[in-house]
């Protein structure tokens, strides 16, 4: 079956699960418009055919090309950014729920009795995967389809593009959190009742380094790194940063130059990540609880090390903190 028609059941089934208020890639009308470019394409290369010289001359409709192009990726990228912000607030409603806490997590537990909401943020869960992949794959597809009719690299650095605009969604932080929902459901040693979900997500904490792979429908596979590039250390109690990459608290609070206990809000708006040197991605950094709670509950002993640790470092650095307000007090020191 050809992807084009994979494609339109999808969307059927979209509409069916109530999911068309969400946008989807226009994968026909892209389509047709790179339709149009092969038929000018086709044309003038008929003209070059028959007129050698006409190599070195400018297509007479050069500027419809270069506007349909601009419309083409301009549209596409508002796509991509309306999907990537779908996505990541419904997985950040749908987690929520999963680790409720205080009235809201005895709320959730009345609610149970009276209907199987696990099963629920399951299949929501689901359907989330599959909305993200699909339009992802149509997103490379058109890409590569562009650069083929164009005989181009533009479609490549589009895609390079939505990565510097932290738009590609398959590398969100929210599809690490949702690997690790469905790994926790699954139990702590992966042998839950849900074992027929997981052909989307696995993990290896003990390998070097610790990865979670995803597979797509397609049978791609991506890695996800779930190492903290400071401590060089599994994270622990993680936060991603709005550029994407990840950390453990304490060591994006010390690469901020702020105190565990304030949090990473407290940053400045001029620091910068550690590795890719971006600033302002600190205000709005994710706070990744399933990812936590899966290093929890697969690696016990490293996760009380690490909160033992964790402790200490903020007791001290309290107590250094306190100290210097005194002394401002005072007036010494």
């Amino acid at each position: 079956m050809k992807f084009e028609e994979t494609f339109s059941e999808f969307l059927q089934k979209e509409q069916e699960r109530l999911m068309d208020k969400c946008t989807h890639v226009e994968y026909k009308r892209l389509k047709k418009v790179l339709k149009s470019c092969r038929n000018c394409r086709a044309v003038i290369s008929a003209t070059d055919g028959e007129e050698e010289a006409s190599k070195d001359q400018p297509c007479e409709c050069q500027s419809t090309c270069q506007l349909r192009d601009q419309e083409f990726f301009s549209e596409l990228m508002k796509e991509a950014s309306e999907i990537a912000g779908c996505f990541s607030s419904r997985v950040r409603h749908l987690l929520h729920l999963h680790i409720a806490s205080g009235m809201q997590k005895y709320l959730q537990q009345f609610v149970h009795c009276f209907k199987n909401d696990e099963q629920a943020m399951v299949e929501e869960g689901r359907v989330l995967i599959e909305y993200a992949t699909m339009n992802a794959i149509a997103i490379r597809k058109i890409l590569k389809k562009y650069d083929k009719i164009h005989s181009s690299d533009n479609g490549k650095h589009f895609k390079s593009k939505m990565r510097a605009e932290h738009l590609d969604f398959l590398q969100s932080p929210w599809f690490i959190e949702l690997g690790a929902f469905y790994l926790n459901l699954d139990g702590p040693d992966g042998g839950g009742e849900i074992k027929e979900l997981l052909f989307y997500f696995s993990c290896d904490l003990n390998a070097t380094p610790p990865i979670m792979t995803m597979t797509l429908s397609d049978s791609t596979k991506l890695d996800y790194d779930l190492t903290c590039a400071v401590c060089l250390e599994t994270v622990f109690n993680p936060y991603a940063l709005t550029c994407g990459h990840l950390f453990c608290k304490s060591c994006a609070c010390s690469a901020a130059s702020v105190m565990i206990c304030q949090g990473l809000k407290a940053a400045t708006p001029e620091s910068k990540c550690p590795v890719c040197r971006e600033t302002g991605v600190y205000e709005k950094a994710v706070h990744m609880l399933e990812l936590d709670l899966l290093v929890k509950r697969r690696c016990k002993d490293y996760w009380k090390e690490r909160m033992a640790a964790e402790r200490v470092e903020m007791v001290k650095q309290t107590k250094e903190f306190w100290d210097l307000q005194t002394k401002y007090i005072v007036g010494y020191g």
